[in-house]
């Protein structure tokens, strides 16, 4: 084929990606409908907490290995193994320059959903220090008593300074690919580069403010999107975010849930799918720390409005769809933490994903991390000093 042709050709699957995409938004602004803030859901009726351990310092993240041990983070840089009603500290080698301060410091886990034996165990962290950092994923092996050869797979591109937004959840997807939270990199008047950080999570030549879809080893997996947008980073996945703090995905339809802190008010749950912009800073329901006037506006065309929106802020934690057996009415829906409310919210939803009623469970502490364990079990863990292991069951 002549290379005018080929150069024809490119041309016409850019121009039509980008007719697709500009329709795409036009029918999503047409079909926009602001969201109406909750305050506190009601309570809900039939349940209660079981203190399954304690001890955890500030607990951020759980995973269970494939023998059925639970895995937890303390935020200070240590790891811990659920034993009998307390916890034990799990020796691994060093974290790559582990910065500890503020939002920062060893956050969420998961592992390797494809190992059975010797599993891969990844997190992520904040690495460097207040002058100079970034969001980290890293990974190891597990041997059944240590856990060996943690290097760093993935970095954000951009440092920044502070101690604000690094995200950051692990969710892997059903073909063994994870999907990775960053934060915009901070409050007003925080700058990355010579951008407010909240700007970043418009900028497609940067990873603060999005959502990645990486490979297990941490390169990037591509999208269709990335040819009608030449700027963008292919291992972005979704932008418009201030910060995630939690992933979930229905096993069954294979949706994808996070939940994310607003500034003020307008805390979001979103339904999240690749190459959408979920509006940050251009569009929210939240107001300004310092001016309290309101950031963006509520419906912007080429946006994607959440499914739920808090306010006052809750400021989400952890996220779990739950289809274990103990609470029949509750399978299909989302929970929710709370590290300001201090509760977990139960978010129902329909076969189509919206919504059709919102609880709250109160527990009294901050919640940092909510999932439901390989026993159908929904398991809370808090991040206090002396953290705490809760588990919700039936009244």
């Amino acid at each position: 084929m002549p290379s005018t042709d080929v150069k024809f050709m490119s041309k016409q699957r850019v121009l039509g990606a980008t007719l697709a995409v500009a329709f795409a938004q036009f029918a999503g602004a047409a079909l926009a409908q602001e969201v109406t803030p909750v305050d506190k859901p009601p309570l809900a009726k039939g349940w209660q907490l079981e203190t399954v351990a304690t001890g955890v310092p500030q607990g951020w993240g759980m995973a269970w290995l494939p023998d059925g041990r639970m895995l937890v983070t303390g935020k200070g840089g240590t790891l811990h193994m659920l034993n009998g009603k307390t916890f034990r500290q799990v020796k691994m080698d060093p974290l790559p320059n582990l910065f500890v301060g503020g939002q920062g410091g060893l956050l969420d886990i998961a592992v390797h959903p494809g190992d059975k034996t010797n599993p891969r165990i990844y997190m992520t962290m904040a690495s460097g220090t207040d002058a100079s950092n970034r969001t980290a994923l890293v990974m190891g092996t597990f041997d059944g008593k240590r856990v060996t050869g943690i290097r760093k797979v993935f970095s954000v591109r951009q440092a920044k300074n502070g101690d604000e937004h690094f995200g950051s959840r692990i969710l892997f997807l059903p073909d063994t690919t994870l999907l990775m939270s960053i934060g915009d990199g901070g409050n007003t008047p925080q700058r990355v580069g010579k951008m407010l950080a909240r700007d970043q999570a418009q900028n497609l030549a940067t990873h603060q403010g999005k959502i990645l879809h990486l490979t297990d080893a941490g390169k990037p997996v591509g999208i269709g999107a990335a040819e009608a947008q030449p700027n963008r980073l292919t291992e972005i996945h979704s932008h418009g975010h201030r910060n995630v703090q939690g992933l979930a995905l229905d096993p069954k339809t294979g949706r994808v849930w996070a939940s994310e802190h607003g500034s003020r008010g307008g805390d979001e749950i979103n339904l999240i799918e690749a190459g959408n912009n979920y509006g940050w800073p251009l569009q929210s329901y939240t107001l300004d720390y310092t001016t309290r006037e309101p950031i963006g506006k509520k419906v912007v065309p080429g946006t994607v409005q959440p499914i739920v929106v808090w306010t006052p802020s809750p400021a989400p934690s952890g996220l779990a769809f739950y289809t274990g057996k103990a609470f029949p009415q509750w399978q299909g829906s989302l929970f929710s933490g709370s590290l300001a409310g201090k509760d977990v919210r139960r978010v129902g939803l329909d076969a189509a994903g919206k919504v059709t009623a919102q609880e709250r469970i109160p527990v009294g502490q901050r919640v940092r991390d909510v999932r439901q364990g390989p026993d159908g079990q929904l398991y809370v863990l808090t991040d206090e000093a002396k953290g705490t292991l809760l588990r919700i069951v039936p009244k």
